[in-house]
Order: C-alpha cells, then structure tokens, then sequence
C-alpha cells in the first residue's frame, strides 16, 4: 500500500514555476498494478522518485507498507566508475540479498557479456537500462516502480523482460508508466492520471485511459488553436 498525503512539489526556474503535485491524496492499494498516465512533463518521473524517496517533496507526506524498488528506468543508484558487476554486488548488500544469487541472475539476464565488467559509463543507454532493470527483478520488492523499462532492446529481450515482469506481479504490487496504452491495458489494474498538479486515480485502467486520452485530444486543439493565432 502507497498512501500519498496532501502532497506538493514546485519546480522554480527563474521566475517561471511548474506545479507536479498540489495537494495529491491518493491510495495505491496492496496488491494492485497501477498504470500511471499522464502527459510529457505532468510529472511521472517525479512522483515515482518522490515515491522511491529519491526527491523529497515540498511538503506532505509518503506513507508505504512492504519494501519499494527504485524507479526501474532512473540509474541513480549506480555509481558510473564501478563495473556492472561491482553496482549489483553493492546493491544486493545494500537491500540484504545474496551477492552471488543476484549477480548470476543479473550477468544472464541483462546479456552484456564483458561488458558486465566494464565501468558502467562505458554504457550506452540501452546497456545501463539492461542492468538497472535486470536487477530491480532480481529482487523481491514488493511494489515496483517501473518506467518505460520494459521497451529497451530488441524484440527478443523485449519479450523476455516483459515475461519475467509478469512473474514478479503474480506476487508484487507496481506502479507502471508506459507511452504504450496497450501495455498499460495488458498489464494494469487500475489506474491515476496526473495532469496539471492534480491526480485522479480509478479503479477501472479503462476509465483511466479514457481520462488520458480525453486530456490529449483536449491540449492537441489547445495546441492548434494557438498555432493558427500565431499564423
């Protein structure tokens, strides 16, 4: 169970701000998979960061029952001079697994080959989001925050990572972002929609989705309409 409570977060640049979050309340449920939906820039990222305790909001509070992954997709926790192999042995000591458990399982499913001795800013992108996720399903959490993870490499690994996911949500909680509406229908539950520093969440991803996608048809004839004044 994730409990967010009058919740607030304000990003100031010069004397511009953006509102993420103005007074979010809202209840993940145990045992529920919730598509998380929203806009670029509404604020997904920072709310599963905020969530994981990686950002601190303004004001609030966070209240959580049961252990929480990262944001699978956000390597913050990976130090760029270790090798892939000395990050996981860090982390499984960090949360208290076995060192050789989670790095066999980590070195076969990320398929990085030597690379998984090589320092970890030698990887590209796709490398890093291999290991990163690989080894956030290599732990047990019992809620995972996930992000778009699951569409690196191709459609082999792809598959692979999507089925391993699956396995780890017969016994785990997830909050889930996707710009894919057909993974989010496939694999949630339910569903929240964060626009504008509000957040409204459904039991029912269908209604969810439904919201979504009224909210991008509505900014797309906001967008035309000001497109045309300028003209």
């Amino acid at each position: 169970m994730i409990h967010l409570q009058d919740l607030w977060k304000t990003y100031r640049y010069g004397r511009d701000r953006t509102v993420v979050a103005a007074g979010l309340n809202a209840v993940f449920p145990t045992g529920v998979t919730v598509g998380l939906l929203g806009r670029n820039g509404a604020g997904k990222s920072t709310l599963l960061k905020m969530i994981a305790g990686t950002i601190q909001p303004d004001s609030g509070d966070i209240h959580s029952t049961g252990t929480i992954s990262w944001p699978i997709g956000f390597g913050g926790s990976f130090h760029p001079e270790l090798t892939g192999a000395q990050n996981i042995r860090f982390i499984a000591r960090t949360y208290g697994v076995d060192t050789d458990e989670l790095t066999d399982f980590v070195e076969d499913f990320a398929e990085l080959g030597q690379s998984f001795h090589h320092p970890l800013r030698t990887y590209s992108s796709g490398m890093k989001s291999r290991l990163v996720f690989g080894t956030a399903m290599g732990i047990g959490f019992d809620t995972y925050l996930v992000d778009e993870v699951t569409a690196v490499g191709d459609e082999e690994f792809k598959r692979k990572s999507q089925a391993v996911f699956r396995e780890r949500l017969s016994a785990a909680s997830a909050v889930f972002v996707s710009h894919s509406n057909r993974m989010i229908l496939d694999l949630c539950d339910a569903g929240a929609v964060i626009e504008g520093g509000h957040l409204y969440y459904y039991d029912d991803i269908k209604e969810a989705l439904h919201h979504h996608r009224w909210n991008q048809q509505n900014l797309s004839r906001v967008e035309d309409n000001v497109a045309r004044g300028k003209g």
